[in-house]
């Protein structure tokens, strides 16, 4: 017996943390989560990358300037100012500086930049539905080390009722009162209990692992979470909950992932419009200044300096292109982005149906976990009570060992569906919460 009391010294100890730290609330877990998270960083990243290509898309309404110089070197026959031709070798340096503005482009360049806005704005919501993501799996894994804590207490509970037990019958055995056998029944009892002790001790730390590699934090050490001061509290009052097609219509204009595709819908009309430029003609304002320094071998040229002044030119121009006949690529490139549109409102059909699946699913367990709440409520109310009364027979030498330890095993089982029961019910509710636009909380 002094063996196993020490064992449950030793396994009561194991439990207590070795760094003292304040325990994180699932808002806390939430907002690191968010912040550190890699999936969440990278979409961030693709966001940055879709703001600059919009601004690309603005920046091709300025004009574009450029500078050119070249040297040129011509040897052998050719044709001089007498008009007869000779062996000469010839030399020119120019240097031009050119700008074009475009005029009109059939809408191209405006359709482009709102292509580009609505390619912004998507990925935005793709960002907010990747932290919504990991919200939800920062809250799944919160409730299950929730109930890992539960199971422990309960496991806990279990180990004092056995150990107060061993002392019972080695007292009682001191007097003569029992036997050597229902002893070390109980003492096996006992140490399975330990046993369990310890596999709910290892669950609870596997658990917050997980969520702490979830946070991306770089030890687990120390970390703890907070546990809700009644968990009853959270599911009084909460009777009724609102239909799927009631959820789904708040879900609609407020989800990320809706939101994103409704958005890709509207840049396929942009990317359409695009397509449609290439039957407008094109419009384009240019500019330029230039100069040149020549030679000829045999002749005499004026200096550098004064052939560039004297050749200095300038020119303005407007271009206009006009398209005939370009092989029906822009024929082609219409019909692919009807396609495509086509394609993109499947997909946010399929989009909405997907989430009308999860908030269906979502809305089954909430009320498949009210109802084990309730039933499992009554389950314990009547374990325990049949628990209390077998106690009270065996403590009066009515009942054997056998039947105690059966009815407390009954009272620990119905403990711990309750306590699933009503974690489940709790995560479900704040669930269906969150698809209405709330923020995620118990």
């Amino acid at each position: 017996m002094k063996h196993l009391g020490l064992l449950f010294i030793i396994f009561h100890l194991s439990f207590s943390p070795v760094k003292a730290q304040s325990p994180w609330t699932l808002q806390q877990c939430c907002d690191y989560a968010v912040e550190h998270n890699i999936a969440i960083r990278q979409q961030q990243n693709r966001c940055d990358q879709q703001a600059l290509q919009l601004s690309t898309a603005k920046n091709q309404r300025l004009p574009d300037l450029s500078a050119s110089s070249s040297q040129n070197f011509s040897f052998g026959r050719g044709l001089t100012a007498e008009n007869t031709y000779t062996n000469t070798n010839t030399s020119s340096t120019s240097f031009s500086l050119g700008t074009s503005v475009p005029i009109f482009t059939g809408f191209q360049i405006p359709n482009n930049i709102r292509l580009n806005a609505l390619n912004l704005e998507a990925a935005t919501q793709d960002l907010e539905k990747a932290k919504n993501d990991i919200r939800v799996q920062v809250a799944q894994q919160y409730v299950q080390i929730l109930y890992d804590m539960e199971i422990l207490d309960v496991a806990h509970r279990q180990t004092a009722i056995d150990s107060a037990q061993v002392a019972r019958l080695q007292a009682l055995l001191e007097v003569g009162k029992t036997s050597e056998a229902e002893l070390a029944q109980q003492r096996s009892t006992l140490a399975q209990a330990l046993l369990t002790v310890t596999q709910a001790d290892n669950n609870l730390r596997l658990a917050l692992l997980a969520l702490s590699q979830l946070l991306e934090l770089d030890s687990p050490e120390g970390f703890t979470i907070e546990r809700p001061a009644d968990v009853p509290a959270f599911i009084a009052g909460e009777n009724s909950v609102a239909s799927p097609d009631d959820i789904l219509s708040a879900a609609l204009t407020t989800r990320p992932e809706i939101q994103a595709e409704q958005i890709r819908l509207s840049a396929t009309d942009r990317s359409l419009a695009i397509a449609r430029a290439g039957y407008y003609p094109t419009l384009s304002f240019s500019a330029g200044l230039g100069t040149n320094y020549y030679t000829t071998s045999g002749f005499k040229a004026d200096p550098f300096g004064k052939q560039i002044k004297n050749n200095f030119s300038q020119y303005l121009g407007l271009n206009l292109n006009i398209p005939i006949f370009n092989r029906f690529q822009t024929r082609n490139n219409i019909r692919s982005a009807k396609i495509d549109r086509l394609n993109q409102q499947l997909t946010l059909d399929n989009t909405k149906k997907a989430l009308y699946k999860e908030i269906q699913t979502a809305w089954y367990n909430t009320i498949a976990a009210r109802q084990k709440v309730e039933s499992s409520t009554e389950a314990r109310h009547s374990s325990e009570t049949a628990f209390r009364l077998v106690q009270t027979k065996y403590e009066n030498g009515k009942a054997t060992i056998t039947e105690f330890n059966e009815a407390k095993n009954n009272l620990m089982k119905t403990e711990s569906d309750l306590t699933q029961a009503r974690y489940e019910y709790l995560y479900q509710t704040a669930l269906l919460k969150f698809y209405r636009g709330e923020p995620l909380r118990f």
